[in-house]
């Protein structure tokens, strides 16, 4: 009778710490440095949101590194953002991430001229997400998500695309409470 119950406890046990339940990963990209509305920062906007939702989630988490740094005065990382996105570039980023093991992927990205920064897109068009859940957020500083939850949907066939988050980068930086309760409540969707 001891053995049954160490096998009972070992099953149970291995139950609770297998991937057997649905998995999940906070994908992002994000930039700390002059920053619209808020200054020179340490932690990016969008870094902010994103360790917050993988808090809250259990999820695990992966930033989006350029290989080439963005510049670090604003004005400066704007004129190569909207270059980027006139060339349609497709910047490469440092390091990789294995994403067939999960089931729910949340992406998150600032706003960089009513689009995803270039470096977003060269990285979903690398990893095939079909058949996944999507669940897209974003920083911005007034212009929503212009869109780029459709951007991201048009990149794979068959996915499931849950409803996204926008929120202020400056209200991510400033206000982290709210920010928090804007969080839970669209977790609860």
């Amino acid at each position: 009778m001891k053995i049954k119950s160490i096998i009972v406890a070992a099953v149970v046990a291995l139950f609770a710490t297998s991937s057997l339940s649905a998995k999940s990963l906070v994908i992002y990209f994000s930039r700390a440095d002059e920053n619209y509305g808020v200054g020179t920062i340490t932690e990016g906007n969008t870094a902010i949101l994103a360790k917050m939702i993988a808090q809250k989630t259990g999820s695990d988490i992966f930033e989006i590194i350029p290989e080439k740094a963005y510049p670090k005065s604003y004005n400066e990382c704007i004129n190569v953002a909207k270059d980027e996105q006139r060339k349609k570039s497709r910047p490469a980023y440092k390091s990789n991430i294995d994403t067939s093991s999960y089931d729910t992927i949340y992406i998150g990205y600032p706003i960089w001229w009513g689009d995803l920064p270039m470096v977003v897109y060269t990285f979903l068009e690398a990893h095939d997400l079909s058949g996944k859940t999507i669940v897209p957020f974003c920083t911005h500083e007034g212009s929503g998500l212009s869109g780029t939850d459709n951007n991201i949907k048009r990149l794979y066939k068959n996915v499931t695309m849950k409803p996204a988050l926008a929120v202020r980068g400056t209200a991510a930086q400033n206000k982290r409470k709210e920010t928090e309760k804007a969080v839970d409540e669209w977790l609860k969707e």
